[in-house]
């Protein structure tokens, strides 16, 4: 599975309003050297839940993005702070057609990973029990067709690589910039060309602030 930053979700797919998000309940067993504990699920965890349904599936070409900024081996990095978005989409191909599968309920990215995760796990259920197959399990969550320069536009507004509102003031923009820079600088193990994409938003920002004083 490829992950991507930051979140590419389906054209055409309704968004969950912030304020309807809620707490999910996904969580997973840790041993805290005297017993088992119930904690929230990580994102690293969500992922291995994840990779297990698709393997089941036989999925192909799998790309998972969220707003969750990636490690040098190129896997969200875990972090105690979810993004203003959450949200998490997953394409992949089953049987020569495109898949969008997406989750933004919830308000941590673990917990709409996990859902994706769970709702391939009900799908497949169809198949086991003998109501129906797979192909009638995914029928309208083929992917739809876009406009695929719109979507890099929109992939690289800066306020979608900052994570800020678009009506940030300058104020925000620059905190949300410094702190991003801290893990994504070269001199700090990140990736030069996150840190490229992180100083163009931040300057075209700037510019659109400034266009409209």
């Amino acid at each position: 599975m490829t992950t991507r930053f930051p979140l590419h979700w389906p054209h055409g797919r309704p968004r969950t309003l912030a304020n309807e998000r809620r707490r999910a309940s996904f969580n997973q067993k840790v041993y805290n050297g005297r017993f088992h504990e119930t904690r929230d699920i990580t994102i690293k965890v969500a992922l291995e839940r994840l990779d297990f349904e698709l393997d089941q599936l036989d999925a192909n070409d799998v790309v998972l993005s969220t707003n969750v900024e990636l490690r040098l081996d190129g896997r969200p990095r875990g972090t105690d702070r979810d993004p203003a978005d959450p949200g998490a989409a997953l394409w992949f191909t089953l049987n020569g057609k495109p898949i969008a599968l997406a989750c933004d309920r919830w308000n941590r990215v673990a917990d709409n990973i996990c859902a994706i995760a769970k709702h391939i796990e009900a799908m497949r259920g169809m198949e086991r029990w003998g109501v129906g197959n797979l192909a009638m399990a995914f029928t309208g969550y083929e992917a739809l067709p876009h406009h695929s320069e719109a979507d890099a536009a929109q992939a690289d507004a800066w306020w979608i690589v900052l994570a800020v509102d678009r009506a940030a003031s300058l104020d925000e923009i620059d905190r949300a910039w410094r702190a991003k820079m801290r893990t994504a600088h070269p001199d700090q193990g990140g990736n030069p060309e996150h840190a490229k994409r992180l100083n163009a938003a931040r300057d075209a920002a700037r510019k659109e602030r400034t266009y409209h004083v």
